[in-house]
């Protein structure tokens, strides 16, 4: 705590270097991280606790073919809950069934894939308590060097897909006047990564459209849910990474965007993730809190970099986030 009081402390000259700043945010950055995973480790100890049978909830989780989805299915069946792992690829969730996972074939940008699924659920349970929207992907690249074609997609998944199941969900929630929906957003939807303007967009947009919505369905006796997950050990680095090189090749931002996808394999590759089980954690306390909070800000680096983002000046936060990358 000495050392972070210190560099806190120290003095900000005219004539200091920009670099010896983001050099001493980034000291911070990691003593936070370091706090904050500790607490949350200890508060996860105290508050676990397994769920009563009677509590038992219908469920349907979407991505759940691979990691924060498939461990948030597995962690809720086997709390007792009645669990439907949704997504494209129905065998990547037959592990799941050993688990008492329902897997269920589920496009999110298929409307009628989405009707399907659902009233598969319907007939077999006759309700619907619980709708994790976690589907999602991150295409990282320049404005000008990614497709619009490529920017609608991520749109197309990460809201207007979201959008389409909970319209649908919603009608059954009402009858039940009760119902959770919790949107698997990021820390992204408050701050911004180099090269990362489209996927930053698309979770600003979520923010928003969880704040609406839940202020709409209130009065029906349905909460709404916004877990922002910071840096977490699963594929989306690497496939954001991917798709951040390829976007650039043989155009002007060719040199600093493969700087900055190797860099986040090298993030991706190391320990400094958090397990993908801090924020299946959150999501099973949304499930199965009486009055669940309105945000879970979990994993990595969200809530030092969301605070930093708060308090800093735009420029230093954007220096910040290009030596980070």
């Amino acid at each position: 705590m000495t050392g972070l009081f210190s560099i806190l402390n120290r003095p900000i000259h005219k004539e200091k270097p920009l670099s010896q700043i983001v050099n001493d945010l980034s000291g911070i950055i990691i003593y936070l991280s370091g706090l904050v995973s500790y607490n949350s480790l200890i508060n996860q100890m105290k508050q676990k606790r397994k769920t009563n049978m009677s509590n038992k909830k219908v469920i349907l989780i979407t991505g759940a073919s691979s990691g924060i989805g498939y461990q948030t299915a597995e962690q809720l069946a086997k709390e007792g809950h009645s669990v439907y792992g949704a997504a494209r690829r129905v065998d990547a969730m037959e592990p799941l069934k050993a688990f008492g996972v329902t897997p269920v074939r589920l496009d999110i940008t298929d409307e009628t894939s989405i009707k399907e699924a659902l009233e598969t659920i319907i007939a077999k349970e006759g309700r619907i308590d619980v709708l994790v929207n976690n589907a999602g992907y991150g295409s990282y690249g320049a404005v000008e060097d990614v497709t619009i074609e490529e920017a609608k997609m991520q749109f197309e998944v990460n809201i207007f897909g979201l959008a389409s199941l909970t319209k649908l969900v919603l009608p059954y929630m009402r009858k039940q006047a009760s119902g959770r929906i919790i949107n698997i957003g990021s820390m992204g939807g408050r701050l911004t990564s180099y090269f990362g303007a489209w996927y930053h967009a698309t979770k600003y947009a979520l923010e928003a459209f969880s704040d609406g919505l839940r202020m709409e369905v209130s009065d029906f006796g349905i909460d709404v849910v916004l877990v922002e997950p910071g840096g977490i050990k699963t594929d989306w680095g690497f496939i954001a990474a991917d798709k951040l090189a390829e976007s650039a090749k043989g155009g002007a931002y060719e040199a600093a965007a493969t700087k900055a996808a190797e860099g986040m394999r090298s993030q991706y590759s190391g320990n400094m993730m958090s397990d993908p089980k801090v924020i299946s954690n959150a999501i099973s306390k949304a499930v199965n809190s009486r009055r669940p909070k309105t945000r879970y800000l979990v994993g990595m680096g969200a809530k030092p970099l969301v605070f930093l983002h708060a308090i800093l000046p735009d420029r230093w936060f954007d220096a910040l986030m290009k030596r980070a990358s």
